[in-house]
């Protein structure tokens, strides 16, 4: 599974994403964009290289000729998170300038699973537009928004359930509060 981490606000949501599923042993390639680094280094006290050991893999955002550039690379989903309004229109355009969009390009193309995990607000018309483009083809569009009803307790609470409900759409189980058994 390819992760992607774009700079947008909520990177504790892809550390977090990357510890539990080094903790259910599913192998995970990373890529980590610059504004990325930067916005790790503001909302967190991980240093980058803590968060690059959470992956099996790593590779270099600039690094087009990485293996997930490649449609005959074999990856069976792509989680871009966060994921910043720049990276979406990216993707909803084609624009495959660095290795995550051009790895979303690529999933996309040989219809492989892809949820981003967009992180704005309010949306404008423009990303709207954007994500409705993207989700006629079939790419998940994931927005972290909070499910009130499990009673959260603290911030952990809400990542780890957001974390759970993009854990089921890719088939993997968690144990997160769900509607009805709260």
């Amino acid at each position: 599974m390819l992760i992607a981490v774009t700079g947008a606000s909520g990177v504790h949501l892809a550390i977090r994403l990357l510890e539990i599923l080094k903790e259910k042993d599913v192998e995970t390639e990373l890529i980590i964009s610059k504004n990325a680094e930067k916005i790790i280094s503001v909302e967190t006290d991980y240093k980058i290289s803590e968060v690059r050991k959470l992956a099996d893999k790593n590779y270099e955002v600039n690094d087009l000729l990485a293996p997930p550039a490649s449609g005959s690379y074999k990856l069976d989903s792509m989680i871009i998170i966060p994921c910043s309004m720049k990276s979406l229109s990216a993707i909803a355009n084609g624009y495959a300038n660095n290795l995550i969009t051009r790895a979303a390009d690529v999933a996309i193309k040989e219809k492989r699973k892809l949820i981003l995990v967009v992180r704005e607000t309010p949306f404008s018309a423009i990303h709207l537009e954007n994500m409705l483009k993207l989700a006629k083809l079939g790419v998940i569009i994931f927005p972290p928004i909070p499910s009130y009803y499990i009673k959260p307790e603290n911030i952990d609470e809400l990542i780890d359930f957001t974390i759970g409900r993009i854990l089921d759409q890719i088939g993997i189980e968690s144990n997160i509060k769900r509607w009805g058994n709260t």
